[in-house]
């Protein structure tokens, strides 16, 4: 018996050194807009059903206590990566729009499948890649 339905992932975190930097550029470079703000961290609305937290280091290691429940204590540490999705069709888009803020390209990859992927660095060094279908089986 297989596990039941599972439809995508609805969010992800990464763990930041200065919650106005980091949602600075997630605005500026992806522009993605906030749903929730607090002392300790920041969500952001990816388009689809996404969202992106930016959590503070060590907030998060004690977990804590919302109105609405407990929250598992959680936590990361030094450089992660993700992943968005984009269209091929913008795929030069992107890339001008990156030139024009001056955000380096730290590399560009042309997949065997055909997909084409951008990486460049946030403001705590995380790894953020934009990439078009083709990069695996199921995109």
């Amino acid at each position: 018996m297989g596990a039941p339905l599972l439809t995508h992932i609805l969010e992800t975190s990464l763990y930041v050194a200065e919650l106005e930097r980091a949602e600075g550029f997630y605005r500026r470079v992806l522009g993605f807009e906030p749903l929730y703000r607090d002392h300790r961290m920041v969500a952001l609305r990816v388009p689809g059903q996404g969202v992106l937290l930016l959590f503070l280091h060590g907030s998060t290691e004690a977990g804590g206590d919302t109105p609405d429940g407990h929250v598992p204590a959680h936590g990361g540490s030094g450089r992660q990566h993700l992943c968005f999705a984009i269209p091929k069709v913008a795929l030069e888009e992107w890339e001008a729009h990156l030139a024009g803020l001056g955000i380096a390209v730290e590399s560009r990859v042309v997949w065997k499948l055909g997909g084409v992927s951008l990486y460049l660095r946030d403001p705590d060094g995380h790894s953020v890649e934009l990439a078009t279908p083709g990069l695996w089986a199921n995109y």
